[in-house]
């Protein structure tokens, strides 16, 4: 009985589990995996990091402005020699590149003094580079430098191992411009510092021919080859301004212009979303399944107490029953248990009628409680000639009887004629009985009448003086009480 009650709970509980968890695997991965959803959270991610590299930029401009228009900027690029010239941009571009690391937030990579031809005066760290021409190359900054006016940029160059995020701004001198100031941040390092500020994933730079330029360290080579599959859409979102998503495998990204970096045209960022819209969600069936693993250990648990408190008593009555079968008919069962309690009860008095035994039918005071049945009513009266301990009770309940009956009509009773008191006494029994629905066909009147006497017999030698016996009932037993003449 333990392991049905056990297997039956554990597969409830087990199929319960399962369901739940195919339910809600099923219905997370359709609402965190949906691709247009998916496709609407890469393009808010693109636009943000777009921004956030056009702030920086701006930031940089803006600041970078305030330097140009110092008197020792515009003296720098006024020294009478080239070497002098050079030595001083490069002691300006020093000093400016170790003032905006705390000022941007970033470290530049190369800070540069350019003169109105487009070559370098000076740079930071180093003499190197001196006299390079930079205006070629880029022709954003050429056409910057013509018009004197500040702007930011993508500067990359394999020729010259360029892989920066540039800004720049005039330098003039009496209304004119003398030169430029330049600072460039590595573009990994700019990507990077976007990436955790707005999409918290990778960032990629893709040029107007379909190359891809940088991308920060955390954008793996799935969504790198993604975006390689899908330049088309990267080209299109170029060439129209637009936020564009796209979808490749199981990578889902968008694409977005920076505006503000030369005409607009040449680079766009692109941003991967992430592979769930709720990160974690994952782990949430998996805490089903736990709850299920611990519900069965709860099941076993309770039904191994529960098997033991219902099958240790089964096992005991089973066990006495094949006693009584092999011939130990005085066998019974004294089974203390809140639900089988009552049917070792029933049992036992099943067994007394079946085999003729006994029970004490007698109360506290010694009074007969019920009749059992017999063949005759001496039987009945506990009357069995062998049993001392029935005659005994008998006695008492009598001797119980006398003493508290003072209030019983003892001379009525005595005035009675023998016969009409014994008929009448027999009726009034025999009635009671069958109010009460116990059996009366083995109490016949003449068998009645002699135990009647034995017991009145008996009381008289007792107690020294004759009785004779009322009926009385009270509702669930029928009880001869003696009363004293």
């Amino acid at each position: 009985m333990r392991n049905k009650i056990i297997a039956v709970n554990a597969v409830i509980v087990l199929v319960v589990g399962l369901l739940a968890f195919a339910i809600v695997r099923t219905q997370l991965a359709a609402e965190t995996s949906s691709t247009d959803q998916l496709k609407k959270s890469a393009q808010r991610d693109v636009a943000g990091a777009a921004a956030q590299l056009q702030l920086d930029a701006l930031r940089t401009e803006r600041w970078l402005a305030t330097k140009a228009n110092e008197p020792a900027t515009r003296a720098a690029l006024g020294k009478a020699t080239p070497d002098a010239r050079g030595d001083a941009a490069r002691q300006l571009a020093d000093q400016i590149a170790s003032a905006a690391s705390s000022a941007l937030g970033a470290k530049p990579s190369i800070v540069a003094v350019v003169d109105n031809a487009g070559k370098i005066v000076g740079r930071n760290g180093s003499d190197l580079n001196r006299g390079d021409d930079i205006a070629s190359p880029y022709p954003s900054f050429k056409e910057a430098l013509t018009k004197a006016h500040p702007g930011s940029e993508v500067w990359t160059d394999k020729a010259r191992a360029d892989q920066y995020i540039a800004s720049y701004v005039p330098v003039r001198d009496e209304n004119r411009a003398a030169g430029m100031l330049v600072i460039g941040v590595a573009i990994n390092d700019a990507l990077a510092r976007v990436g955790e500020i707005t999409t918290g994933r990778g960032v990629l730079l893709v040029n107007n021919a379909g190359e891809l330029v940088a991308a920060s360290g955390n954008a793996g080579e799935e969504i790198k080859n993604a975006v390689k599959s899908s330049v088309g859409d990267i080209k299109n979102a170029l060439a129209t301004g637009n936020v564009i998503a796209s979808a490749a495998g199981d990578v889902t990204f968008a694409s977005a212009p920076l505006v503000g970096f030369g005409d607009g045209h040449r680079t766009a960022a692109v941003a991967a979303a992430a592979a769930s819209l709720l990160p974690g969600a994952s782990a949430i069936p998996l805490s089903i399944l736990a709850v299920t693993v611990l519900g069965l250990i709860l099941v076993v648990a309770a039904g191994w107490f529960l098997g033991n408190y219902i099958s240790a008593p089964i096992a005991a009555l089973e066990e006495g029953l094949l006693m009584i079968l092999n011939g130990q008919t005085d066998k019974r069962f004294e089974l203390d248990h809140a639900d089988l309690g009552g049917l070792a009860f029933r049992i036992d008095q099943l067994l007394n009628q079946l085999m003729g035994v006994e029970e004490d039918n007698t109360d506290d005071d010694g009074r007969v409680s019920k009749a059992p049945t017999a063949e005759n009513f001496g039987a009945a009266l506990s009357v069995d000639k062998n049993s001392q301990q029935a005659q005994a009770a008998i006695n008492a309940s009598a001797s119980s009887s006398i003493a508290g009956v003072a209030g019983m009509d003892a001379a009525r009773l005595a005035a009675e004629p023998a016969d009409a008191y014994y008929a009448r006494l027999y009726l009034e029994y025999i009635g009671a009985k069958k109010t009460l629905g116990e059996p009366v066909d083995h109490i016949t009147d003449a068998a009645f009448k002699s135990r009647i006497q034995g017991m009145e017999a008996d009381a008289a030698t007792k107690h020294g003086r004759p009785v004779r016996y009322h009926v009385q009932s009270n509702g669930r037993e029928v009880v001869l009480l003696a009363v004293s003449l």
